[in-house]
């Protein structure tokens, strides 16, 4: 997949192209269904398959107090996308320029001079343009004159009552449930950061333990105890992950991520790793001493062990 960052860097002859538009938040499985009609279109008829989004949720710049919390990083965006196949992603700095555009000219700049748009596929509820003036009925009236057709691509709604959305899935992390966001999504949630130095506990106790940075990508669940992986370079290792301040010692940062790999010590430090959740285990208790702590923590392990054989 090429990645096309801003439409200064798109090559003066880009193809004629299908489109789609949005946020991709956690390119879950209604961002999915979307991108497998853009790429089945695009195939049929020559064309580049192209998905333009944002560096930012939109209201991360006009209302930060109202923005929620992302699902993904940009990057890992861009390589959720990627694995989809589509042929070129453009991420569009969410600025204060691109923010004052006029529906219209949105509309000109990136399909019709940019991407050479033929083909635009939308949710029904798309907006774009200043103050998201532009909706998809003037997106369509847009294209009849500018020379692309506009497609509404239905929600997935698994339960059929409700669709697929990021906001759904961050109320199933917010309460552990990443088994059910894991259907949501299509993919395993999973955050990805540096391993840095920690209190040196789980080593202590015999289970050493991967610290995450604070600053690490991916929206982190609820505090408490998963069975999942943790992949260094590639390779995939199973794990307990910690989710948490560990409520039995004094003095630990909350949302702290903490992955205990199975049956091997590995030298973690200072590599960048993604640690992806399978199931919940259980809540985070705070034990009356460390003998009880570590009568739980096998406990843990060998859950665990038996969820991911």
């Amino acid at each position: 997949m090429r990645i096309i960052r801003g439409l200064g860097d798109i090559p003066a002859d880009w193809p004629a192209s299908a489109v789609s538009i949005g946020k991709f938040d956690g390119v879950h499985a209604g961002h999915r269904a979307v991108i497998a009609e853009l790429k089945a279109l695009a195939d049929a008829e020559g064309l580049a398959s192209v998905v333009a989004t944002f560096d930012r949720h939109p209201l991360a710049l006009l209302a930060p107090d109202d923005c929620p919390q992302a699902l993904i990083s940009t990057e890992q965006k861009l390589k959720l996308l990627g694995e989809t196949g589509v042929d070129a992603a453009l991420v569009l700095e969410f600025n204060d320029a691109l923010a004052a555009l006029p529906a219209e000219e949105f509309i000109d700049s990136v399909l019709v001079n940019g991407l050479h748009a033929k083909h635009v596929l939308v949710g029904r509820d798309f907006r774009f343009g200043a103050r998201a003036a532009g909706d998809v009925h003037l997106l369509q009236r847009l294209g009849v004159a500018d020379g692309f057709d506009v497609r509404l691509i239905d929600d997935v709604k698994p339960d059929s009552i409700r669709r697929v959305s990021s906001t759904w899935i961050r109320e199933l992390l917010a309460h552990g449930d990443v088994l059910a966001a894991t259907g949501l999504l299509g993919h395993l949630p999973t955050v990805r950061g540096e391993v840095v130095h920690g209190a040196a506990r789980g080593r202590e106790l015999g289970f050493p333990t991967a610290n995450l940075s604070p600053d690490s990508e991916g929206l982190i669940p609820a505090d408490g105890v998963y069975a999942g992986w943790l992949t260094d370079a590639g390779v995939r290792y199973p794990a307990a992950i910690s989710v948490g301040n560990n409520p039995t010692f004094d003095g630990v940062a909350q949302k702290q991520v903490e992955a205990y790999v199975l049956d091997r010590e590995i030298d973690l430090y200072d590599h960048v790793v993604e640690v992806s959740f399978v199931d919940r285990i259980r809540g985070m208790v705070a034990f009356t001493g460390i003998e009880p702590l570590i009568v739980q923590m096998r406990d843990d392990v060998e859950r665990v062990r038996h969820l991911l054989s």
